[in-house]
């Protein structure tokens, strides 16, 4: 943990409960002293925001609170000005919201810069912890366990079915093919956002040496990854490379996002091999969707397991659950002694994986 990050726990009020100040309304999850939302999906006057995935963070807010690295994605993706009341907070600072509610952020293991929003109010404490994933990214922190009175989860992979293997096995997978199929173009499909550049790293740890050749629209978020001190090693945009030049891609890697695996910009390729990085390539029919001849399970949330161990860690005696396979989960922990509810939250899009 942090040695920053206060984990002890406030002495709540008997009789007060979190409903009294957490609600749900039309935008999204309230914070009801603070006159605060977190996560909003549409554009609100006060807004905590866990990280930059467009079904958590968008332009248009007043005052926005967000980790610094979470702030400069928004900026990059959503061309925020400089004149948004915005307050970066690094894991662990706390911040008064005004009215008793104090917030601080947790590492959520995410993406960059993803984080647990941590809110204090009455002696009680309500973690939020957006999206999350507990298998190690060198592209973020590692998630941490807060405990807590009431922990909000996504439920993105909440059956039994997914367990999410190591990723350097699926590297691996991808680093034999390529020894075997020297000719083809490897195609890979991975979001512009988090996915892209945790492959990359990935790839360099497992000894790939040669430049990464990627799609324009991955471009400028790695290129933001870059300035937080990221080595991807030579990354060069495939439209700089002429149409009598792309037999330099055979055997090689193009990164790619997923809707580009089976559009025209595609063909560009020669002998490609589409292969697809995400935690939904475990269901066959996912990866026949995609048009993948080669599916990696790649995946950026927390899978069955991971889920019902963190929201035990917590402590929490209620787990609220946003989206996703919510049945499950909220049978599995009440199975386990703990008062579980789903909050039926919408805009959140769980197939960006």
């Amino acid at each position: 943990m942090n040695a920053s990050v206060e984990t002890k726990m406030p002495k709540s009020d008997a009789g007060f409960t979190p409903e009294d100040w957490m609600d749900v309304r039309p935008e999204g999850l309230f914070c009801k002293p603070a006159n605060c939302f977190i996560d909003p999906h549409d554009a609100v006057p006060r807004a905590i925001i866990t990280h930059g995935h467009a079904d958590h963070a968008r332009s248009g807010h007043g005052e926005v609170f967000a980790t610094p690295e979470t702030l400069a994605i928004m900026h990059t993706r959503y061309y925020i000005s400089d004149e948004t009341g915005e307050t970066g907070l690094p894991y662990g600072q706390r911040h008064d919201l005004g009215h008793g509610v104090t917030l601080w952020f947790a590492p959520a293991g995410h993406i960059l810069g993803s984080a647990q929003a941590v809110l204090e109010y009455e002696g009680q404490r309500v973690v939020v912890s957006g999206d999350f994933k507990r298998h190690p990214d060198p592209t973020c922190p590692p998630f941490e366990v807060v405990p807590c009175d009431v922990f909000i989860t996504e439920a993105t992979f909440a059956l039994p079915v997914f367990k999410h293997p190591p990723l350097e096995n699926e590297i691996q997978k991808l680093m034999r093919s390529m020894e075997t199929l020297p000719h083809r173009t490897h195609m890979v499909g991975v979001y512009a956002l988090g996915k892209c550049q945790r492959v990359m790293l990935a790839l360099r740890a497992a000894g790939y040496e040669h430049p990464f050749y990627i799609h324009g629209a991955l471009k400028k978020l790695t290129e933001l990854y870059q300035t937080f001190g990221f080595d991807f090693g030579e990354v060069t945009p495939v439209s700089d490379i002429g149409v009598k030049e792309r037999d330099i891609l055979r055997g090689k890697i193009v990164l790619c996002p997923p809707s580009a695996l089976a559009d025209r910009w595609s063909r560009r390729m020669l002998d490609p091999l589409p292969t697809m990085a995400s935690g939904w390539m475990q269901i066959r029919a996912r990866a026949r969707q995609r048009r993948a001849e080669m599916a990696l399970i790649v995946s950026d949330h927390a899978d069955w397991d991971d889920l019902i161990e963190t929201a035990v860690a917590t402590g929490a005696p209620e787990v609220w659950i946003t989206h996703g396979r919510v049945e499950a989960l909220e049978y599995a922990l009440k199975q386990r002694g703990i008062k579980a509810k789903a909050l039926h939250l919408i805009g959140r899009d769980e197939e960006a994986d």
